[in-house]
């Protein structure tokens, strides 16, 4: 054998384990959450009005999830659920909790002045989250956006809680306006260059509600997402050691409406004219609601654009995984018009049926999942999941060797088209709005209002047929609803926080 027959062969051996070695290296992940976006909010869910060219190419590159679900219909709950895959009925949050005991927390002024009053109640210390387990599995790991799950000073945190950095809000309450006086990095408060303008400010007296000008205060310097990505950007390019975890926790599109004044000319032009709003919903006024929530819309859909780009020109896109979906379903207040933009999609949207609801508008969401190296693109799976179904297919997917309690069902078979796991069914407990209870069985879905009330009855919905939820078809069926309560049996555990408690279930305040 002649000296370049043997140098040829040595090279292909080489090659052949480059190779094998680049497709078994752990991918880098990266879960994108929208706040308030609805199932029906994204080009590629059939919205019409605004456009999200680069979020429908991510799904175009992956797969589109047609029935993925939050944990919870609001904010903090939603991502305690995500972030310890455990289901709302055992959770350790499960309402938005403001912590009200420590003074008032819902004067901005005084939570400028003393950061204590920031937050909400802390998750506890030693709890597994997505972030210890990604850190135990050699990943660095960041959140850049809303926390929600531990005030400043406490153990809550998210560099007490597996994320080896954070930027962004760490309070949910802060994030009531986009143009904030500060943020945190880690443990520090970072100042913008802001004025202080506190969420729910009017219009001042005698303003033009329809000139532009009157609207001057709501828009300042520093914008808090333009600030967010440009963190993980830096991020992204300088993590090269290790694969990276990166939770973006975006604060889009929750009202208050603000966006990048480029982006509501566009809309302004493309809708036309229309009513401004005055505050009477809270949040800040708009002139041009509508186009600003379109606004807020396009311009998170151009940042996930910018982001793909970058992760190709460093080589990285194709052994990436991204998950993209929303925290809850779209919201009723704040100037937005969710029934003009049909952003529930084929479920109801309006107050009553979308966010704050465990109606399917509430928590249907949307869900895309992308890694060109493993996802065959341009698929779509009606496999049923959910948000506590994260922590185990991140889990599988990372080789996380140490154990760990989750009421999820990995999904990684679904991403790689092989045979996939059913759940038996799908939970939640929600406490606010008069208390809330639903369970999802193949295409049954049970429903309890009023919990926080004595007398309580549980509705039944077929979502075969009825995705609209309005044919109740629990007196047909008391099979199901005794099924349905042996599983409200299993599933609920009494809440440490008695603002979280039902009567319904007789339990004590």
């Amino acid at each position: 054998m002649t000296f370049r027959i043997i140098l040829l062969i040595a090279f292909l051996a080489i090659s052949c384990t480059a190779e094998k070695q680049e497709v078994q290296t752990p991918p880098n992940i990266i879960y994108i959450l929208a706040d308030d976006l609805g199932y029906g909010d994204l080009g590629c869910y059939g919205q019409e009005k605004i456009e999200t060219p680069h979020i429908d190419a991510l799904a175009a590159s992956g797969m589109l999830f047609t029935q993925y679900y939050s944990g919870s219909p609001v904010c903090a709950p939603a991502r305690a659920v995500l972030l310890t895959g455990q289901h709302s009925g055992r959770a350790q949050v499960r309402g938005n909790d403001e912590w009200g005991d420590r003074g008032d927390v819902w004067d901005y002024m005084a939570m400028l002045a003393d950061s204590t009053l920031e937050g909400q109640r802390p998750i506890r210390e030693g709890t597994t989250t997505l972030g210890t387990l990604l850190q135990g599995a050699g990943y660095t790991t960041a959140i850049v956006g809303k926390w929600g799950l531990g005030a400043p000073h406490t153990v809550g945190v998210p560099n007490k809680q597996g994320f080896d950095y954070f930027f962004g809000y760490n309070c949910q309450r802060q994030a009531h306006t986009l143009y904030p006086v500060h943020l945190w990095e880690n443990d520090r408060r970072v100042y913008l260059d802001n004025d202080t303008v506190p969420p729910n400010t009017r219009l001042v007296e005698g303003a033009d509600p329809y000139a532009e000008e009157s609207y001057s205060d709501y828009f300042l310097s520093d914008y808090a997402p333009e600030e967010m990505f440009t963190r993980i950007q830096q991020f992204v390019k300088e993590e090269t050691v290790h694969p990276f975890f990166l939770y973006w926790a975006t604060p889009i599109p929750h009202v208050p409406l603000q966006a990048p004044v480029k982006w509501i000319d566009y809309y302004v032009e493309k809708f036309g004219e229309e009513e401004p709003y005055l505050g009477e919903r809270s949040y800040f006024p708009a002139r041009y609601p509508r186009a600003t929530y379109a606004a807020m819309v396009s311009y998170l859909d151009e940042q996930v654009g910018q982001l793909v780009q970058q992760l190709k020109d460093q080589g990285i896109y194709d052994n990436t995984l991204i998950i993209f979906t929303s925290d809850n379903g779209p919201t009723f207040n704040g100037g937005t018009d969710s029934p003009w933009f049909n952003s529930g999609g084929p479920f109801r949207e309006e107050r009553g049926y979308g966010k704050g609801f465990l109606y399917e508008g509430g928590i249907r969401v949307p869900m895309i999942a992308s890694w060109p190296a493993e996802i065959e693109k341009g698929t779509q799976s009606d496999h049923v999941s959910v948000f506590y179904d994260v922590m185990p297919t991140l889990a599988e997917i990372a080789g996380v060797a140490e154990t760990y309690d989750s009421d999820g069902v990995s999904f990684l078979p679904t991403l790689l088209g092989e045979d996939q796991k059913e759940h038996e069914y799908l939970y939640w407990e929600f406490p606010s709005y008069g208390g809330q209870m639903a369970v999802r069985m193949g295409n049954w879905k049970a429903m309890r209002l009023n919990m926080q009330e004595e007398e309580s009855e549980w509705q039944l919905f077929d979502l075969s047929s009825d995705l609209l939820e309005t044919n109740d078809l629990a007196a047909d069926h008391p099979e199901i609803i005794r099924k349905v309560e042996e599983i409200v049996s299993e599933a609920h555990v009494p809440a440490s926080n008695p603002r979280w408690r039902f009567a319904a279930l007789g339990e004590e305040p």
